[in-house]
């Protein structure tokens, strides 16, 4: 049986960031958050966010409608980036650590439960706006939280994942939306964090499913 853990993109309260603010009182340039004293630089988030519309508009007759889907793709993209970070947070706190060899498995069992690597990367795009070059992120974070679960026990990952988020100081440039440190999302949405969801063995699985209920 495969176990397998999604994340979701959903938001709400703004909190105030010094560390994004100059002295002028105005958002730092090139800075879309900060998280334990490091900047996710909003180059880095725009390239997230051009690898997906370039995938979009590659993907054929139904671009218009991926791209229509995907409103708010530099908030979802942030969020992404920041729930990565939480869950390498996590793992560092736990003493977990990953492995290529544990990606590639991760991505093999992917790939079989889901009708071939084209489709696999398909799905990911549709459902959870990633480019085939996010997909070794999205695997990372999968054996991570797997291996998190397994120390922790199923449903047992939000404490943690708080004390995470506590540790990281994260904090937001309010164009990108509204970071909830009590909620632990970003943007709008309704979705909890972390949901759980198990997949008898043999059935396909569609990765990102829990994040769209």
């Amino acid at each position: 049986m495969h176990r397998r853990t999604a994340i979701s993109v959903s938001a709400a309260l703004l909190l105030a960031a010094p560390l994004l603010a100059a002295c002028s009182g105005e958002t730092r340039p090139g800075t879309a958050a900060v998280v334990g004293g490091e900047r996710i630089t909003t180059s880095a988030l725009q390239a997230q966010v051009n690898d997906v519309r370039a995938a979009q508009n590659r993907s054929g007759q139904g671009s218009t409608e991926l791209i229509a889907s995907t409103p708010n793709l530099e908030r979802q993209k942030l969020d992404s980036m920041l729930q990565s970070r939480i869950i390498d947070k996590m793992a560092d706190t736990a003493g977990i650590e990953v492995s290529q060899k544990d990606i590639e498995e991760e991505r093999k069992a992917y790939v079989a439960e889901n009708g071939g690597a084209e489709q696999f990367e398909a799905l990911l795009l549709q459902k959870g706006a990633m480019a085939p070059g996010q997909v070794d992120r999205f695997l990372r974070d999968r054996v991570l939280l797997t291996k998190l679960t397994a120390k922790y026990g199923n449903g047992k990952l939000e404490e943690p994942a708080r004390a995470a988020v506590k540790a990281l100081r994260i904090e937001v440039n309010p164009r990108y939306g509204a970071w909830d440190a009590k909620q632990i999302k970003l943007g709008a949405g309704e979705t909890p964090w972390i949901v759980q969801r198990s997949q008898a063995e043999g059935a396909p699985v569609d990765p990102m499913a829990a994040a769209q209920r």
